[in-house]
């Protein structure tokens, strides 16, 4: 059973820095897609970075230039590099893929004081 397994969220100041990591667990092929997504309190779900294992990714444009998403796809692995953050990158951060079905991981805080 595929499983997206999420890590590395917490508070930090304005201006600092986070990595996430998601590894998917389960599985013994090689993911197409995998995504960054977060979501804040009382909106939607919105992406963040889209990763696809021949080694394109698409950033959403509020975090182009601060965000740096890498894969380790033999792995199955994605990172989040956040820097410069911003109080209104404050969300839960969810990592996806898919394969038949959507899968999602459970989840990881981030905050950002000011």
């Amino acid at each position: 059973q595929l499983r997206l397994v999420e890590s590395g969220g917490g508070l930090v100041q304005a201006g600092g820095s986070l990595t996430l990591a998601c590894a998917a667990v389960g599985v013994n092929f090689q993911l197409g897609v995998m995504s960054w997504y977060r979501q804040a309190p009382g909106k939607e779900r919105t992406l963040v970075a889209q990763t696809f294992n021949e080694g394109d990714i698409n950033y959403a444009d509020s975090v182009q230039g601060r965000f740096n998403a890498s894969r380790y796809k033999y792995k199955n692995i994605l990172l989040l590099q956040m820097d410069s953050l911003k109080p209104e990158d404050t969300a839960t951060y969810y990592c996806y893929t898919q394969r038949g079905n959507d899968y999602w991981g459970q989840g990881t805080q981030v905050t950002v004081v000011p």
